[in-house]
This record gives structure tokens, C-alpha cells and sequence, in this order.
């Protein structure tokens, strides 16, 4: 039997999964389903670009072997190592044998082949590709990437974008937001396009990570735990370590060798199902806050003067988990019309600090500065 799921954007681009394993469909569906839409559609229902993925070891084995009896460039995609082989008519091969992964892209026919030895990685692989090839074609129809959080109001989708360097609260500012009954749309990344007469706004699927101190001050470490006790399963990006601390009852952030903090990843829907918030497929923008965090300050409204600038968009320079090893990207656009459309729009800066109503209070002072 084959199942297959098509992924839609509010603004109509699309992919279709197919697999001969419902986990599969169900995963990609479960993924981008919410902030993107997932439909079921019949074997005969699916329309370019496909991906095609199944567990199957034995053409795992094949195409890993193929790679390898080239002449294969080695990369780094999530995390791990890729052996990457192109021919002469764009065929792309390649394979993570650390991962029991293995890929063929067919641009001409806009198809993709995912085959591997385990379900949970062919199904996150899987959805990583179907949003990438989203990703591009959002991207060839004049989208760009801004590293912002964003929020909407339920009545008219008039969103509001949280900017700032890394650190400043972005993540933070839309969650405590979104708490207060906005929807959430963007806790890292959003799709941005001028088109007209407004600044459009599309989400970007991710799991979202939320440290030990933001989930306790918020009030939602217990309920998660309680989940996690009774057999939530949280995303398959987050460590052991973390889960392990989620089971014991341990608040104590925990730390890599690099510095950076492991924090519990969330999928999509469990932003809803665990926390109780409500996600956003679309919207405009109407105005950007500038957050940073001061923990011995008290919260208030500034007049930093922080615009929006080259740095707040993402491109393939600042890509460091997924490269564009397949060539589903198109050649980058200047973002120069849309940082000054942007530049435009009503903006406040802000202070936060560890207090979260107190943060709270002053981010909706904000929001109506903006409005």
C-alpha cells in the first residue's frame, strides 16, 4: 500500500510525500502540517516536485555504494557527513552512512528518492527535504528569509516581527506574546515578501527549542514533564541528556563543550497540544520590535536606534546546518528593496529581563506603539 501527503503554503506552493509507510506521510504531515497545511491525497494524486521515501536497506546498501565508487565530495548536512556525487545531467547522489541515509535528486523531473534502515530518520530527513524544496520554490517567487520572531492578531493577521542580534530575546518576545493570545507564526525564521501595498509574512517549520529557565518561568516545565513521564515523545533533535533531566526533575540548564545550551525541542503541534499556544499559516507585517534582554534592568520601552539590516536576513552564507548540497535554491536576490520597505514601518525597542510578566507588560506597551 502507498500513502501520500501534499504539503501546501498559504501561498500555494507544494510538495507531495509518498511512502509505502504511513509513519512516514504521517511525520512530514505532523511537521509542516500546521504552520503549512497537510492533505492526504491518492497514489494518483500527487503532482511535482514528489519525494519518495521508504525504509529499504538494500537500496540504501546500492546507492551508498554507487557514491562511493565515485569521486564523491564530502559535506556536512545536519550534523552529520554526506557524500555528495553529481553527473553530467544534474543527477544528484548521496549518502550519510552514520545516518543510514541515502538520496537521488532528479531536477529535471523535480523528483527526489530518500531511502534508509530506519524510519524515524528517513521520516525526519524526509520532511528536512520537503521543506526545502518549498523553501526554493518560495524563494524563485521573490520570498526572503528575515531570522525574526513574529505574532499575529487573531482579527485581521496584522503580525508584528521581533528583531535583533543573537541573544537579544526574539524567541523569548514571541512566546511570551503568543501567551498572551497572539499567534504564533515565527519563532526563529519567517518568509517575507513586498507585494504591493504590504509586507506579507509566511511561516518557516521548525521544532522549537525552549530552555529549562524560559519553560519554568512560564509556567510550562511541570506540564511537559508530566508528558514526558507519562510517554510524550519530544522532538528526535533533542539530546538525552535534556530528556533525562525532563524525567528527574532537574531545572539546571545544560551545556555543550561549544557553550551553546541543550534545550528541549518541541515539534509544531505540541506548541499547541503542551504549551497551549496557537499557530499562524499567514499574515502582514505592521510593525517590529527591537528587544534585548538585561537581566538586572527593569523592563521598559527605549530609543535605541536599531534598524533592520543585512544581518537580519538569513541566506546561504549564514546557512550552517543544511547546504544546498541538491540545488533547490535559486540564485539569491538583493534584499535592498525590502530592508527599506521595512525600514518604514513603525518600530520600538525594548528591555526585558527575567520577570516574565514584567517582560510581558512592556512587550504589549510595545505592540500598541506599533499598531
Amino acid at each position: 500500500m502507498t500513502f501520500a501527503t501534499r504539503i501546501t503554503t498559504a501561498d500555494n506552493q507544494s510538495v507531495t510525500v509518498i511512502s509505502r509507510t504511513s509513519a512516514i506521510t504521517d511525520w512530514v504531515s505532523r511537521y509542516l502540517g500546521l504552520w503549512w497545511t497537510a492533505a492526504d491525497v491518492g497514489p494518483g494524486g500527487a503532482t511535482c516536485p514528489v519525494i519518495r521515501a521508504d525504509v529499504d536497506e538494500e537500496q540504501h546498501a546500492e546507492l551508498g555504494a554507487r557514491v562511493l565508487a565515485g569521486r564523491p565530495e564530502e559535506v556536512t548536512y545536519a550534523t552529520a557527513s554526506m557524500l555528495v556525487t553529481r553527473d553530467e545531467a544534474g543527477l544528484v547522489t548521496a549518502t550519510q552512512q552514520e545516518d543510514g541515509l541515502s538520496y537521488v535528486w532528479e531536477p529535471a523531473a523535480s523528483r527526489m528518492r530518500i531511502v534508509g534502515v530506519d524510519e524515524t530518520a528517513v521520516a525526519t530527513a524526509t520532511a528536512r527535504l520537503a521543506r526545502e524544496v518549498v523553501r526554493g520554490q518560495l524563494l524563485a517567487d521573490g520570498w526572503q528569509i528575515l531570522h525574526a520572531s513574529a505574532v499575529t492578531l487573531p482579527s485581521d493577521g496584522a503580525t508584528l516581527l521581533t528583531l535583533g542580534n543573537k541573544g537579544a530575546g526574539k524567541t523569548t518576545a514571541g512566546f511570551l506574546l503568543a501567551r498572551t493570545g497572539l499567534h504564533l507564526l515565527a519563532n526563529d525564521r519567517v518568509f517575507v515578501r513586498f507585494d504591493g501595498e504590504v509586507i506579507r509574512v509566511l511561516p518557516w517549520p521548525s521544532a522549537a527549542a525552549i530552555g529549562f529557565g524560559l519553560l519554568d518561568a512560564l509556567g510550562w516545565y511541570e506540564p511537559v514533564r508530566a508528558r514526558v513521564r507519562a510517554g510524550e515523545l519530544m522532538h528526535p533533535t533533542q539530546k538525552q541528556q535534556v530528556t533525562d533531566a525532563i524525567l528527574a526533575g532537574d531545572r539546571t540548564p545544560l551545556w555543550k563543550m561549544s557553550g551553546a545550551e541543550m534545550k528541549p525541542q518541541f515539534f509544531p503541534d505540541q506548541l499547541e497540544s503542551l504549551l497551549g499556544l496557537t499557530l499562524a499559516a499567514k499574515g502582514y507585517v505592521v510593525g517590529i520590535l527591537f528587544p534585548e534582554i538585561a537581566p538586572d534592568a527593569a523592563p521598559v520601552l527605549t530609543a535605541a536606534a536599531r534598524g533592520v539590516t543585512d544581518a537580519d536576513f538569513f541566506s546561504s552564507a549564514t546557512e550552517d546546518r543544511y547546504p544546498d548540497v541538491f540545488g533547490l535554491l535559486p540564485p539569491e536576490a538583493s534584499n535592498q528593496d525590502l530592508v527599506g520597505r521595512l525600514t518604514q514601518l513603525p518600530h520600538q525597542a525594548l528591555t526585558m529581563n527575567h520577570d516574565p510578566e514584567a517582560s510581558t507588560a512592556v512587550l504589549l506597551e510595545a505592540t500598541r506603539s506599533v499598531r
